[in-house]
């Protein structure tokens, strides 16, 4: 049975770049981030504007200090993986974790060592039902 949908839309790539980069740093203003964003040169706007809307969407919020504003993440790293597998889930595996295992079995990229560290993980969490 499919999850529940989320209302909010999963983060684009851009915004999960700039996630990643306030998930590291803590507050920061436009210009830290913009520096940190290494593998893209992108003007000062198109930050500004990046971080207002993941302001809009509730995953950052957003301070004055000394004129400027600073930025920090309200969406935990974890609860945005969760949000984005879950999303994966259900695109394509209609909401089956069953399914994605087998998937990830298939195409050998479940190795019996991590398969098997996975099932110790299971029984340490769940016991050994």
């Amino acid at each position: 049975m499919p999850r529940r949908k989320n209302p909010e839309s999963p983060l684009t790539p851009l915004e999960l770049e700039i996630m990643n980069v306030l998930w590291e740093t803590g507050p920061a203003a436009v210009q830290t981030v913009q520096s940190k964003l290494t593998e893209r040169n992108l003007a000062y706007n198109t930050v500004q504007t990046m971080l207002n809307v993941l302001t809009r969407k509730g995953h950052a919020a957003r301070d004055l200090k000394d004129r400027a504003y600073w930025y920090r993440p309200v969406l935990s790293r974890r609860k945005a993986v969760t949000e984005a597998v879950g999303e994966m889930l259900d695109r394509f595996f209609g909401g089956s974790a069953d399914s994605l295992v087998m998937n990830l079995l298939e195409t050998r990229q479940l190795t019996p060592k991590k398969l098997a560290r996975i099932q110790k993980l299971l029984e340490e969490k769940h016991g050994n039902d």
